[in-house]
């Protein structure tokens, strides 16, 4: 499943990977993508990324400055909690994908499980 094309993917990996939020020119000046992308094609998906709820937005002048409404790690979280919940057995997808997890990944699994039981005080 893809949320997003290519071109969507690199102007959200721009503005996750800015400090501040950014005009359009700033966006297509940091992305990085396969060809020359013109600014009105930035521009637009910009604001179709918005649209989308994907992005905030303030004026800056004659532009709008643009940052992502939530972290990587968040909007990659409540996607793969949205597509869990899609299933017809959300209980087996999610069996079938930790049974394709490393040793090294079912280790951080475990440790990440530590982590939140302790910060909702639940005992492990």
């Amino acid at each position: 499943m893809k949320e997003f094309g290519e071109l969507e993917t690199a102007i959200m990996d721009a503005l996750w990977a800015a400090e501040r939020p950014l005009v359009v020119r700033e966006v297509r000046e940091r992305m990085t993508y396969s060809r020359e992308v013109a600014y009105t094609t930035v521009m637009t998906v910009t604001n179709i990324l918005h649209r989308k709820g994907l992005l905030r937005r303030e004026k800056a002048g004659r532009a709008w400055r643009y940052w992502p409404r939530e972290s990587r790690e968040e909007h990659t979280a409540r996607v793969m909690g949205e597509v869990l919940l899609r299933s017809d057995d959300p209980g087996a997808a999610m069996v079938r994908f930790v049974e394709r997890f490393s040793e090294e990944e079912m280790a951080r699994l475990h440790e990440v499980l530590q982590e939140v039981r302790a910060r909702r005080g639940v005992a492990s």
